[in-house]
């Protein structure tokens, strides 16, 4: 197939919205698991004021968007691998052993992550399959 690029321009992959039924606890998350920084203005709170965002965008250190957040009213978790409700879409994660993924596997599960297909043991790709906690599946393999 052809490639075809009408003017020369291309949209740009900006960002990977989540939806949450709690927007900051899942911004947290990500937060802390991936060493994100919130976008300038998206920052929790000072202590004992409200937190009424329904928005919130995590970028890398150097300004790179790279996940934002959705406040939604319900959200059906994920039954994914089986069950009704698919998982539509998925992030990857990768380390560089399986030493680490054990040490990523002991944060996951203290930020509020849980496991869900364990295959650490596969010769070919360890990996483990995680909800983050609003239910999304997320992979954090060897690669």
């Amino acid at each position: 197939m052809r490639d075809v690029v009408d003017g020369g321009s291309r949209p740009r992959l900006c960002q990977v919205v989540l939806d949450a039924t709690d927007v900051r606890g899942l911004a947290e998350f990500y937060r802390s698991l991936l060493g994100l920084v919130y976008r300038p203005g998206d920052e929790p709170p000072e202590a004992g004021q409200a937190d009424a965002t329904d928005w919130l965008v995590l970028r890398t250190p150097d300004g790179t968007p790279q996940l934002a957040f959705q406040q939604v009213d319900e959200l059906p978790e994920a039954t994914w691998p089986e069950g009704p409700v698919p998982q539509q879409l998925h992030l990857d994660l990768t380390v560089t052993s399986v030493a680490d993924l054990r040490v990523q596997h002991e944060r996951v599960l203290r930020l509020g992550g849980r496991l869900l297909r364990d295959r650490i043991d596969d010769p070919a790709e360890p990996l483990r399959v995680y909800a983050d906690p609003a239910g999304h599946p997320f992979c954090v393999f060897v690669g």
